[in-house]
């Protein structure tokens, strides 16, 4: 087969998928809503790529209210603070992994390296989604913790000010930004549809995995109890949290050279034997030609790992 229609087949197949994303899936917005340029009473105009689209999301909704365990819950989405339907972000998903595994058939040139580079590129795409999913989730607890002082000072300023508690709680989702609004929002519909405010301040504690909203909802909740001045209990509260923060961030500052370390020195090794092969194919192939640099390579991999797994639990500190 000719080099020159595989690459040109491998182009306009990329180029149909980056269409694809860029225009049908996660079209930009426009400058004017669809509605208000559309005459009054027609009917809305829907393409063929449109219905296949819908047709496909609504094919993997249904395998998914069937699946135990899905790749992609709705859940992991939501604590993630990604807007998207588990079904959409699948096909986004599925998307971006037929483009890497097309590039990495065009980085091998076609052969035996092109086929390991094209299964090492596609299975970039759902790990790659799984890590992105674990980094904004911890990014956004992270930043919820960071948020707490100020979002129990609001709490406690609305107590002051003679509302009730989930008024306070109300006027603190709309006051705070994300994701403490969106969690707090979260209490207070729990709250109006029939739930306890302190099994839903617990639930989201759990959520977030927050030690520190687990001790103000614990304070809320003996407050409730036994009664007594909540706000001034909350600034209490809040003020050790500030303290805790305080320290979080002194031990995080501290932490920052040995991490930035560890990542240079699993990456470094990742980097440099990448640039090798798409620069210089060969030069592995004496690994890959006899036992003892198969070995070589197995036992490096191992290493590396090994490597990568201790120095992650060296530079993590528990707080």
């Amino acid at each position: 087969m000719n080099i020159a229609v595989l690459y040109a087949g491998c182009a306009l197949a990329l180029l149909a998928l980056l269409v694809t994303v860029l225009f049908v899936i996660a079209p930009a917005q426009p400058l004017v809503p669809l509605e208000r340029r559309r005459a009054p009473g027609a009917a809305p105009e829907v393409s063929a790529l449109t219905r296949v689209t819908d047709r496909t999301a609504g094919v993997i909704d249904s395998v998914l209210r069937h699946s135990r365990r899905p790749p992609f819950s709705e859940h992991e989405l939501e604590l993630a603070g990604i807007r998207m339907q588990p079904s959409g972000f699948i096909i986004m998903v599925v998307s971006a992994t037929t483009v890497l595994a097309l590039v990495g058939l065009l980085l091998g040139h076609g052969g035996l390296w092109g086929l390991l580079l094209m299964a090492v590129f596609a299975a970039l795409g759902p790990v790659g989604a799984k890590i992105l999913i674990g980094m904004r989730t911890s990014r956004r607890r992270a930043t919820f913790a960071e948020q707490l002082d100020e979002s129990l000072a609001l709490l406690s300023g609305g107590l002051r000010a003679g509302h009730s508690l989930l008024r306070a709680v109300d006027a603190a989702s709309q006051e705070t930004e994300s994701p403490t609004a969106e969690e707090l929002a979260r209490v207070v519909n729990e709250t109006r549809l029939g739930r306890d405010l302190g099994d839903a301040l617990d639930t989201t504690a759990e959520r977030m995995r927050s030690d520190d909203f687990k001790w103000a909802a614990q304070a809320i909740a003996i407050n409730r109890e036994v009664g007594g001045n909540l706000s001034e209990v909350l600034d209490q509260v809040g003020r050790t949290i500030r303290e805790r923060n305080e320290i979080r961030r002194q031990v995080k500052a501290l932490a920052a050279e040995g991490k930035l370390s560890a990542w240079i020195l699993v990456l470094l090794p990742i980097a440099v034997c990448g640039f090798l092969l798409l620069t210089n194919p060969n030069y592995f192939a004496g690994f890959f030609g006899n036992l003892v640099g198969i070995a070589a390579l197995i036992v490096a991999v191992i290493l590396l790992v090994v490597g990568s797994i201790w120095m992650a639990a060296v530079i993590k500190v528990k707080f």
